[in-house]
């Protein structure tokens, strides 16, 4: 195959691009399940141990998104498979969503989260014509709701004790966005990354 020019394509910036999930993405998706800090954290319970055909099914159900939940996988621009992030509970009539993403424990904290989830945000914003992003961490999550805040999400309430994980009721923290929200949040930002002697001119 020749190689692929991404300069101009929607589903990439400076660190991450976004692809459809492959047949061989399954083993990511197996070791990933081991994280049981992480996935406790992103599903507010304790899965069951994972299989090879689980794994292999979830490949076959998501691929080539052959699902209304729309799922991703993200790899960095090395073409490295670094996790995974769903588009779902997509409401067309009132213009309401649901992003879901994890990253594997060896690729955190590089800001592929917040990277992936942008790209996300302006799909569903700017070309599904949707109009709120609702989601929620669970209490203690910091680096979740960092993320969040980061890509100009508003903290809007606690459901209080409504998740049992843990030996323990935990409270989730809701957390919103709508477009003319984010649209400022962009214009923000621009403002933020323009030197001194750029925003007078």
């Amino acid at each position: 195959m020749r190689e692929i020019d991404y300069t101009h394509y929607f589903w990439q910036n400076d660190s991450i691009r976004l692809r459809a999930v492959h047949p061989e993405d399954w083993e990511a998706h197996y070791i990933n399940r081991f994280d049981t800090t992480a996935r406790r954290l992103l599903e507010n319970a304790v899965k069951l141990p994972p299989t090879i055909t689980e794994a292999k099914s979830f490949t076959e159900t998501y691929g080539d998104f052959a699902s209304s939940n729309l799922t991703f996988t993200i790899e960095n621009l090395n073409a490295e498979n670094v996790g995974g992030i769903h588009l779902n509970r997509i409401d067309e009539r009132n213009g309401t969503f649901h992003i879901r993403l994890h990253i594997d424990r060896d690729h955190r904290d590089k800001g592929y989260g917040t990277n992936a989830l942008n790209i996300l945000l302006k799909y569903a914003f700017f070309e599904r014509r949707l109009n709120k992003f609702n989601t929620a961490v669970l209490e203690g999550t910091e680096a979740a709701a960092a993320m969040l805040r980061k890509s100009g999400c508003v903290e809007e309430g606690i459901r209080r004790q409504d998740i049992y994980t843990n030996g323990q009721y935990m409270s989730s923290i809701l957390f919103g966005l709508t477009k003319k929200e984010y649209v400022q949040h962009l214009t923000n930002s621009r403002v933020a990354n323009l030197s001194e002697e750029e925003q007078h001119l």
